[in-house]
């Protein structure tokens, strides 16, 4: 088996594994403190940070009538390209001193974009979502680190925070949907798709997660224009702003 394609099942699981604990945990858009997705200390970017925004990691998904996710990978180009605009549309309305990292230094660092996915998925789940899967080590705020995983990344880009975005999506097979309507006449109730999604600004010198947020629902089409922009909006809302 190749890297690349070990490196997709392993992004693969990751994404069964997310939409799992989301479907069960919070179908909705998941509404966090402010002080929970802040790291204690940090009030905000000053004027003279750079930051480097990554490509975004997005992979769309078609569910089975049995609830198998099968990769899209034209439904993923559209999403990408959607969302990549989103995005450099709304840290530009932002403010920030943000500067656009592209697909060669993404495949240079693929293993910290993944490493980003799965401390993402730990905090959503350790940290977000809290409730039996809260670490008491980890309750006094967002206290999450990359160690120096990350400075490579922050040399090569010049830059020294990085601003991650991950989102899995998933639609519902027309077999899916009347397999949904068959069983809903019986009286079972089995899921369709769902969206999540993670947001995160790390400090490239020190590999700490300075601010975090997710969303996990069951609405949104990342393959039409208007809502990749309102997913990145909802994604970014709570990052604070430049000093």
């Amino acid at each position: 088996m190749s890297r690349s394609t070990s490196r997709r099942n392993w992004r693969l699981g990751v994404c069964v594994a997310v939409f799992a604990a989301s479907l069960v945990t919070a179908p909705a858009v998941l509404a966090q403190a402010a002080s929970k997705l802040i790291a204690p200390g940090f009030a905000g970017l000053a004027k003279s940070d750079a930051v480097v925004m990554m490509p975004v990691d997005v992979e769309l998904f078609s569910m089975s009538a049995g609830g198998v996710l099968e990769p899209r990978a034209d439904w993923t180009e559209s999403a990408r390209g959607h969302m990549t605009t989103a995005l450099v549309d709304r840290v530009k309305a932002l403010g920030l001193p943000v500067k656009q990292g592209n697909v060669d230094l993404a495949d240079e660092f693929a293993e910290q974009v993944g490493l980003h996915a799965a401390v993402a998925t730990s905090i959503s789940r350790h940290h977000a979502f809290g409730g039996v899967w809260a670490l008491p080590t980890k309750a006094e705020g967002l206290n999450w680190t990359f160690g120096d995983a990350m400075q490579g990344l922050g040399r090569k880009a010049d830059a020294r925070y990085g601003l991650f975005v991950w989102v899995r999506d998933s639609y519902a097979s027309a077999e899916r949907k009347a397999a949904m309507v068959l069983l809903a006449l019986a009286g079972i109730g089995i899921t369709g798709g769902a969206q999540i999604g993670y947001a995160s600004l790390v400090d490239l010198q020190t590999g700490q997660v300075v601010w975090f947020n997710q969303l996990a629902r069951g609405t949104g089409d990342l393959r039409e224009d208007e809502p990749a922009r309102e997913t990145i909006q909802s994604l970014l809302t709570g990052l604070p702003p430049v000093q």
